[in-house]
């Protein structure tokens, strides 16, 4: 089986730490359980909906781009599945150095054979020109995210796609514990 993955909220539970960053920039006037929700459909998406200022944003990033790696856990039992993979790839929008320093500090680096990030210079996602060039490189068999927007690029380009931790209509499979990712999740290959 080889995988592609999204990074922030499907490998590794970042969004706490996002929505905490987020928190402080908007200096508490918001609630966290709405930063999180907001955050969820997409960072972009966050900042338009509450309206921050480009001096808020380039905030937020500096923020989230100071995050030490104990900060960030990866979800428990992915690691099963990145052993079981034949081929795992990364594809985020993600800056590449605070990828690998995680990646790095949880021993987690040898699972994977690619990672594209936004250095790659791809359009983002749900274009699916990335997940195009991964796909033909890898032969992907799935492709998984913890939002829509992670999964509508693999349908784009025939993928079968797992939704972690959520709802959509575009995916074939959806979990919420990866612990049940070999019962759920069926590949005719």
């Amino acid at each position: 089986m080889n995988i592609l993955w999204d990074f922030d909220g499907t490998l590794f539970d970042t969004y706490p730490a996002y929505t905490e960053n987020l928190y402080k920039v908007l200096n508490g006037t918001v609630a966290r359980e709405d930063i999180y929700r907001e955050l969820k459909i997409s960072a972009t998406h966050a900042f338009n909906h509450f309206k921050l200022t480009d001096e808020q944003i380039k905030e937020v990033k500096k923020l989230n781009l100071e995050l030490p790696p104990t900060s960030i856990k990866p979800f428990p039992d992915v690691e099963k599945i990145l052993r079981f993979a034949n081929k795992n790839v990364i594809m985020t929008h993600k800056e590449r150095q605070p990828v690998l320093d995680i990646l790095q500090y949880y021993g987690f680096e040898k699972y994977f054979v690619e990672i594209v990030t936004v250095e790659n210079g791809y359009p983002r996602k749900p274009d699916p020109t990335s997940y195009q060039y991964l796909h033909d490189k890898y032969d992907l068999d799935i492709a998984i995210g913890d939002r829509e927007l992670d999964l509508i690029p693999a349908k784009k380009i025939g993928l079968v796609s797992c939704m972690y931790q959520g709802n959509c209509e575009v995916a074939d499979f959806q979990i919420n514990d990866y612990d049940d990712f070999f019962k759920v999740v069926k590949l005719n290959r």
